[in-house]
Parts: C-alpha cells; structure tokens; sequence
C-alpha cells in the first residue's frame, strides 16, 4: 500500500467526517450538555474502530449478504438513534460549568457513542464499499492490515473533526444559554430525524 493511496483514503474520509450527520449531532449535543466532549467522541471512535475490525476481519462481505442481519442492524440503529434524539429534546442544556461525576457519567456518554456510530449501518457499508479498494494486493502486507491502517486514519480524521466540533460548539456557546438550548434540540431533532429516515428507508426497501 503506498503513500499516495492512504493520503488519498485520508481526503475521501476527511469529505465523509465533515459531513454532518448523527455523529456530529451527537458531539454537538455532549459539548452543550457535559464538561468535556472527550468521552462522548471517545465513544464514536470506537464504534469507527468496530467497524474497521469487523471489515478487516471479513465479516463485514458476510453480513453484506445477509439482508435479515443488515436490516436489523438498521432498525436497531434507528430506533437507538431516536430514543437519544428523544432523550435530548426532553432535557435541553446549556454549557455546564460545574463539575461532573466522571466515572459513572463518561462511561454513559461512551456507550452513547459507541451505540451511536456502531450501530449506524450506513458507515459499516460505506467501510464495506470504501476500504478495501484503497488496498494494495500486490502489496507486503495482507489486505487485512491495509485495512486496519485505512480505519485508523479514518479514526483519526474523527477524533480532530469531532472533538472541534462538540468543543466549538461549547466555546462559542458558553456564553449564550437560550443559543445553547436551541443547539440542543436542534441536535435532538438531528438524530431523531436521521432514525426515522433510516427506519422509512427500511421499510421502503
């Protein structure tokens, strides 16, 4: 795999990050509502890295063509993704100064994202259709790999676009209560609106 492909990789995931989307509503919603974005976007970097794995690992072609699985997987993710739209409307915030519970609270906000990326059955296909192409199998190392180095740029492409944007949002915000609150629920609304699109898409197919 040379250089040229994984910087090429670099500006097709870097168009895909920047697009908004649940992950952003998410990151938006956590820098608003928590102290600090990190274990929110920590949270969506390893449903990112869960789905680099299962890619590499091959599964990812099997469950392709398993149409019952891949269905599930969007309902699923659907309906996680509406439950925490619903979640935030009902409880609009602005920037907490105060400090947090840091344990019990991070791993929530964790798992949030987790569920939110990893569950998201439009960026496992997007891996499936989008990762191995930029491999090399004349290449010294096994498509395998190529692919976890892919999903880690990827990952990291996240990680700054992700962590800027839910930090942003607090920095502009702080001092802005009624914008933070409107920000909030239009977060809420997002992914709300993305669950139910993925659910009618679902059921249109």
């Amino acid at each position: 795999m040379s250089v040229g492909a994984v910087v090429a990789f670099w500006a097709v995931s870097l168009m895909f990050v920047v697009t908004p989307g649940a992950d952003w509503a998410y990151a938006i919603a956590a820098g608003l509502r928590h102290r600090t974005v990190l274990p929110a976007v920590g949270g969506l970097l390893i449903g990112h890295l869960a789905a680099t794995a299962v890619v590499a690992a091959g599964v990812g072609a099997l469950l392709a063509r398993l149409p019952v699985v891949m269905s599930a997987l969007t309902v699923a993710g659907a309906a996680y993704l509406v439950w925490l739209g619903v979640g935030t409307l009902a409880r609009p915030s602005a920037p907490q100064a105060a400090a947090e519970p840091a344990a019990g609270l991070w791993v929530r906000q964790a798992v949030k994202g987790a569920g939110i990326s990893g569950l998201n059955p439009k960026v496992f296909l997007l891996f499936l259709a989008l990762l191995p192409q930029f491999t090399d199998p004349q290449a010294a190392w096994p498509a395998p790999a190529q692919i976890v180095v892919l999903g880690l740029v990827h990952v990291a492409n996240c990680a700054v676009v992700y962590t800027g944007v839910g930090a942003g949002a607090r920095w502009v915000l702080q001092a802005r209560p009624v914008a933070a609150r409107a920000l909030t629920r239009f977060s809420g609304t997002a992914m709300v609106v993305i669950g139910v699109l993925l659910l009618v898409e679902q059921l249109a197919g």
